[in-house]
């Protein structure tokens, strides 16, 4: 996981696998985003190939910080079985997904 400040939000590009392995250092990744005072995160999927349901519990969970702290997570580049768990799991009823990166910085 990368994370680079672009605009108004906290890029975090996320790769490879997030599920029950990944998912505690994803998840205390973002805590710390949210810790030095950041409101708005978009993730960025275009790398990550795997997501399971741990994985999808760890971003409600990072979801509901930033919802307490009157923040936002936005995706984009969301491909291939992702996109399909994603479809499948409601999520994409949930957030909002932008194809592009650059379509989702402007939504901050």
């Amino acid at each position: 996981m990368d994370s680079i400040k672009e605009r108004n939000c906290v890029v975090v590009s996320v790769r490879g696998k997030l599920d029950s392995v990944s998912s505690p250092d994803f998840e205390r990744g973002i805590l710390e985003i949210i810790s030095t005072g950041e409101k708005n995160v978009l993730l960025d999927c275009a790398s990550l190939e795997y997501i399971s349901s741990a994985g999808l519990r760890s971003i409600l969970g990072t979801a509901k910080k930033l919802r307490q702290g009157q923040g936002r997570l936005l995706f984009c580049c969301v491909n291939g079985y992702v996109r399909d768990v994603f479809r499948m799991s409601g999520f994409g009823s949930l957030f909002e997904i932008c194809a592009a990166r650059e379509d989702a910085l402007k939504k901050f």
